[in-house]
């Protein structure tokens, strides 16, 4: 019985080990079997550029305001961004970062408590263009700025 406890325990161990050789009780000269383990967990869009491909283009500003309005966007953040049941859009404190990525991060893969993911409905252009229309709140390419 004691050489199949170690047979069992060496077989144990390069399992949990994850080791490409089998176990020695497996017979050398066995060429390693790696079995694919399914899909990787996390969002399933592909990560953003580094840089914002739209930014400063005024047409690609006034179509992410549209798609604000469409996607109800201001149903949570308000109707120009300044906020309600979600975080305001036009200060600058940004719990996830508002740089292009971070923003377009924050849409694509929503974040806790209540921001939903995005990035399963909308292509990455559509992503792209509600990342431009945020960015320009509280700037001179802002379309459409609050009244005072």
């Amino acid at each position: 019985m004691e050489p199949m406890r170690r047979a069992a325990a060496a077989l144990v161990l390069a399992i949990v080990a994850g080791c490409d050789r089998p176990a020695a009780s497996a017979g050398a000269g066995v060429p390693p079997t790696k079995v694919p383990v399914g899909p990787v967990p996390g969002p399933s869009v592909e990560p953003p550029p580094p840089t914002h491909p739209l930014i400063g283009d005024a047409g690609a500003v006034a179509t992410g305001r549209q798609l604000f309005v469409a996607f109800n966007c201001a149903g949570c953040h308000g109707e120009h961004g300044g906020g309600g049941m979600g975080p305001s859009l036009r200060d600058d404190v940004w719990i996830y970062g508002g740089r292009d990525g971070e923003v377009f991060g924050s849409i694509a893969d929503g974040r806790a408590n209540g921001m939903p993911a995005w990035g399963t409905l909308l292509g990455a252009e559509q992503i792209w263009l509600l990342t431009a229309y945020v960015q320009s709140l509280r700037t001179p390419l802002e379309p459409d700025p609050p009244r005072p």
